[in-house]
């Protein structure tokens, strides 16, 4: 199974600020071995069509940060999968924490956008995550148990389990430059792993889970070592080539 390292570019770059990331990261990635590595970028929408053009390394997908769960129809502002697949994108993110926390997203649009993306023909990176309240109130599981079921609830069949993916985003570790410790990560991994084999049976092993929180090139080589960590989704260390060229080798 390969790790999957995922960049969440969040509302930064410019059309020619993604090629000239993108082309740079090309060039860090030669000598970089990749046999084991998925690679996914999420830029703006404003980027994705020059993302894909711009990419010439087939290890790198490309992927929105969000959709709107209709083929099409008078939704100001939203995109459709259809919109996205046409910029040459195969991913999407559903239920960032930011989208949760700001946008106020519920679990139920979170579970609507996840199962209508992928019966769209779009892989998901499915986000969860507790608070900080959440998680000293020691309602982890529950919040994890809640936002699981409801995103995964009518998942199409049959599904293959590379197009699935779960993101594992401790709310209080986004952007903060705070990192969930070892033993965290693996209270939290372990019970999505156990939610999972209750959800979607025996694929749930295949089913690959990231970590992402305050990810940078100094702890990813550590946070990677962990059991049930298949990857990680970074945020701001992703937005120079550099470090997350530093990050995709770790």
């Amino acid at each position: 199974m390969k790790k999957i390292i995922a960049a969440n570019w969040k509302m930064f770059k410019t059309a020619e600020e993604t090629k000239q990331t993108i082309t740079e990261l090309n060039k860090l990635l030669e000598n970089i071995p990749l046999e084991k590595k998925e690679i996914l970028i999420f830029p703006p929408f404003t980027s994705l069509e020059t993302a894909v053009t711009t990419n010439n390394n087939d290890k790198i997908a490309i992927g929105a940060q969000d959709l709107y769960p209709a083929k099409e129809g008078a939704f100001t502002g939203e995109i459709s999968p259809a919109m996205i697949l046409a910029c040459g994108a195969t991913w999407v993110l559903t239920g960032h924490s930011e989208r949760r926390h700001i946008i106020k997203e519920d679990n139920a649009l979170v579970g609507q956008k996840t199962i209508f993306a992928l019966a769209s023909g779009l892989n998901v990176v499915a986000c969860i995550g507790e608070t900080l309240e959440q998680r000293e109130a020691g309602n982890l599981y529950d919040v994890l148990a809640e936002q699981l079921q409801q995103t995964l609830a009518k998942l199409p069949t049959p599904l293959s389990p590379e197009r699935l993916v779960i993101a594992y985003e401790p709310v209080w570790a986004i952007g903060t430059g705070k990192t969930a410790n070892a033993e965290d990560i693996i209270e939290a991994h372990t019970i999505i792993r156990e939610l999972l084999k209750n959800i979607i049976g025996v694929s749930a092993m295949q089913t690959r889970i990231l970590y992402g929180g305050s990810v940078k090139p100094e702890n990813a080589q550590e946070i990677l070592s962990l059991d049930n960590v298949d990857g990680l989704l970074v945020g701001g260390a992703s937005l120079k080539a550099d470090s997350f060229a530093k990050i995709i080798s770790a």
